[in-house]
This record gives structure tokens, C-alpha cells and sequence, in this order.
């Protein structure tokens, strides 16, 4: 038989309504590539990121008023840096120097890290069910967005898969510390932006720089990547991360390259081959498969 995978002693429908809720993250990380390529100002990937952690994580740290206490300082450094610090700009990186297509297909072995950190880490038992899926998964991402142009420069390659272990690494730390009792899951991402943002700051203005124009739909763009880019869907996310087991809801990240292409098609005048509408099959696929535990037991 099958069942999903969640917090042992949920409910099935508890856990489906978590893992729908925990999708919506990957659903809005995939809108911050138009966002970047057709509102933001060009070549200033730090300064981007900057503005996309330490505003909101201040907004956060004002509306919930909770700040950490003993190791959560420490830990909250940790994980905004493996999470936003260091995520968000080599993300911007990879897309740079690499085709969009190529930069996804990175990202997407991300649940093939979290499966391997997860038994290291976690000491989860390794599910090679999970781990099929996974590779699935990223087959299907390449599909749909892998295209004759695709080509493999050393810097950006690296800092694709810099990216995708940087995130792997603090979504299996998020999972094993937690989070105060007292501490809601906006607080958590307001100490781990805030935190984000401190360390950007300098790198921001020594390497970037602030864009020498900003007009209305950039500040929008920042707002958007800002407050449901990051402060709303990490939200989200960790939520879920404390509700659901890291493998599984990691393929969940496969929605964010399948809705940044599908925007491109909706938006950007971009159309589907047949090859990658299959594409989208065997990624969706691979997603929903991953979200359930097989186990086989004795008929008698």
C-alpha cells in the first residue's frame, strides 16, 4: 500500500492540506525569474538580493516582536545564510552566465541533496522510491526546459549547484533544529531574512552598488520578490518543514521552474514543443509520486 509521508500522528487529510499549502513557496519562487529579467534593474544581483531579505525580515521582526534567544542567534546566522545569504546570489549568478533552462535543471537536483543530507543528518532511512523520483523529476525539468542553445560555462555551473546545496543544506538544519515553541514560523523567517540581509549588506554596496535608477515597476518587483517572494513563502515553507518529512516536500521545489516556464508562455509569448509538454508530465509526476511512502505488507 501507499500512504504520504508527514509529522508521525497526522491526519491524511492534515497532512494533504500541508503539503498544498507548502507548495504555494515553490509556486511564487517561480515568478522571481521574469520578475528579474523584465522589471529589475540589470547587473545588480546582491544588491537584489539584499532587498529581498532585510526589508522583510524587519517588517517581520516588527509585526511578531520575537527576537532569538541562546544558540538561536548563532543558528539564525547559519541558516539565513544557507537559506537567502549565500542562495540568493549565486542563484542570480547561475542565471547570468548560464541559459535559463540550464540554471533550472541545477536547481532541480536539490532533492537529491536533501535526500542524501537527510540520512546523514536526519538519520532518516534512505528511500530509494524517493530518490527514483528525484532523478525523474529533474529529467522532466530538463525536458521542459533544456533547449539546442543550452551550454555548460564552469562558473555558472558551479554556482548552480553552489545554490542548490547551500538551500538542500539549510532546508535539513531547518528541519533538525525546529523552532522555539514560542516562536511562530513568520518569526522564524523574519530572524532567518533579517539575518540574510545583515550579511548582503556590505557586499551589496561594495561589489553592486545601488542601481543608479529605480522607477515604479522596479520598486514593485522588489516589493513583490520582497513580501511574497520571500517573507509569505518562507513562511510557508517552514511551516511545512515542521510538519512534513524534508525528501518529500523537497520535490515540491520541481513547481518552480514548471511555473517559471509556464509564465513564459503565458507572458513572455514563449510556446511549449511536444517534448517538453511531456515534460511537464513526468515532472508533475515525479512530484506527486514522491509524496507517497510506499510500504508492502504480508497479504495474510
Amino acid at each position: 500500500m501507499t500512504s504520504l509521508t508527514t509529522k508521525e500522528g497526522s491526519a491524511p487529510g492534515t497532512q494533504l492540506g500541508w503539503i498544498l499549502l507548502s507548495a504555494v513557496a515553490p509556486v511564487v519562487w517561480g515568478t522571481t525569474y521574469i520578475v528579474t529579467t523584465h522589471v529589475l534593474p540589470g547587473g545588480h544581483p546582491i544588491f537584489a538580493a539584499f532587498m529581498r531579505t532585510l526589508p522583510p525580515g524587519l517588517i517581520a521582526l516588527a509585526w511578531t516582536r520575537q527576537l532569538p534567544r541562546g544558540a538561536w542567534w548563532w543558528r539564525t546566522l547559519v541558516l539565513g545564510g544557507l537559506n537567502m545569504a549565500v542562495f540568493f546570489p549565486l542563484l542570480f549568478v547561475a542565471a547570468q552566465r548560464l541559459p535559463g533552462g540550464v540554471a533550472a535543471t541545477l536547481g532541480a537536483v536539490q532533492p537529491l541533496i536533501i535526500a542524501v543530507l537527510a540520512v546523514w543528518i536526519l538519520r532518516e532511512p534512505f528511500s530509494g522510491w524517493r530518490s527514483f523520483w528525484g532523478v525523474a523529476g529533474v529529467a522532466g525539468i530538463a525536458m521542459v526546459v533544456l533547449g539546442p542553445e543550452a551550454a555548460l560555462e564552469p562558473v555558472g555551473v558551479l554556482a548552480g549547484l553552489g545554490g542548490a546545496a547551500s538551500m538542500a543544506t539549510g532546508v535539513v538544519l531547518t528541519k533538525k533544529w525546529g523552532r522555539p515553541e514560542h516562536v511562530s514560523a513568520m518569526g522564524l523567517a523574519g530572524w532567518q531574512l533579517t539575518a540574510a540581509g545583515l550579511l548582503l549588506a556590505i557586499p551589496a554596496l561594495l561589489f553592486d552598488g545601488i542601481p543608479a535608477r529605480i522607477d515604479a515597476p522596479a520598486w514593485a518587483g522588489y516589493a513583490w520578490l520582497g513580501l511574497v517572494g520571500a517573507l509569505v513563502s518562507y513562511t510557508v515553507w517552514f511551516a511545512g518543514i515542521r510538519h512534513l518529512s524534508v525528501t518529500p516536500m523537497a520535490l515540491l521545489g520541481l513547481l518552480s521552474p514548471l511555473t517559471a516556464a509556464l509564465l513564459g508562455v503565458l507572458l513572455a509569448g514563449e510556446t511549449l514543443a511536444p517534448l517538453q509538454l511531456a515534460g511537464f508530465g513526468v515532472a508533475l509526476t515525479a512530484m506527486v509520486a514522491g509524496q507517497l511512502n510506499p510500504t508492502w505488507k504480508d497479504p495474510r
